[in-house]
């Protein structure tokens, strides 16, 4: 697997000095985000250039561009606001060749209509769903359009919150463009160590043929979010369960400080080196 890390936790606003240090901290690959270029991470205009300028980057510190987000609000209450996020993802969408990357990440969204990282009681009505197939439909022609993927991630407080409503989307949208991010501490919030081996194994397995990146942070006991190796998170049974998929994508973590990526950097490529290790036994 190849080590990576949101390339938004180190400030600055030049491509090069951003990916610079994500290289220096030991990643080699990066989930980019449009703010590392001095703009809104979801911008209304990119210009060639400064899409350009983030491959130049990528090629010169030796990190490869994984994926770009385009994470908004895909059922938010306002369909004008809806409208907007798909018109920025088409903005994005174009420039994505001259970044080095063809996925862009996206958030299925929340009928918060403040934070789309809020649960809402409204998520789980057929209406959201609705809502979701429609925007998500929109996305898939563009994606098309610009010969990119569109990689969704299963969030308990979104409406796609579990491994078994992504496998409903996929059915419902018969694309082969949608594809999954799996972050296992967006399965469970507080869950016993076997709750939480069985939620994982199972989401991994359901999703397996879509899986085309890994996401690595970690829960504390109350459920509250925590770095990469820090909480109660299993990293060898998650680790493992990928590598039983054959999976080979990026390992990408967030959710830490800039100070504290080097250290995880070491933890999450130790992980692996004992799960090659245990392979070879």
């Amino acid at each position: 697997m190849k080590l990576g890390i949101f390339a938004k936790t180190f400030e600055g606003t030049e491509p090069a000095t951003v990916l610079n240090s994500v290289a220096g901290a030991g990643f080699n690959c990066a989930q980019y985000n449009m703010a590392c270029s001095g703009l809104a991470p979801m911008p209304e205009i990119i210009t060639e250039a400064q899409a350009r300028a983030v491959g130049e980057a990528a090629r010169s510190s030796g990190v490869e561009i994984v994926a770009v987000s385009g994470t908004f609000n895909m059922i938010h209450p306002d369909p004008a606001v809806r409208e907007a996020g798909l018109r920025r993802l088409a903005t994005l969408a174009e420039r994505c060749a001259g970044m080095s990357t063809t996925l862009i990440t996206l958030c299925t969204g929340t009928r918060d209509p403040i934070d789309q990282w809020k649960a809402h009681a409204d998520n789980d009505t057929p209406e959201a769903w609705r809502d979701l197939l429609e925007a998500m439909g929109a996305a898939i022609e563009i994606a098309e359009r610009y010969e990119v993927d569109l990689g969704i991630e299963p969030e308990l407080a979104n409406v796609v919150n579990s491994a078994e409503k992504a496998s409903r989307l996929i059915a419902a949208l018969k694309s082969p463009r949608v594809k999954i991010v799996l972050d296992p501490a967006n399965l469970f919030e507080i869950a016993t160590l076997d709750e939480q081996r069985s939620i994982v194994s199972s989401g991994i397995d359901l999703l397996a043929d879509r899986i085309v990146m890994a996401h690595a942070k970690d829960r504390n006991p109350d459920g509250s979010f925590a770095t990469a190796g820090k909480g109660v998170l299993d990293y060898a049974h998650y680790l493992g369960r990928l590598k039983a998929i054959g999976f080979k994508g990026s390992l990408v973590t967030h959710g830490l400080s800039a100070s504290e990526a080097a250290g995880v950097a070491a933890f999450l490529k130790n992980s692996l080196d004992g799960e090659a290790a245990g392979a070879g036994r």
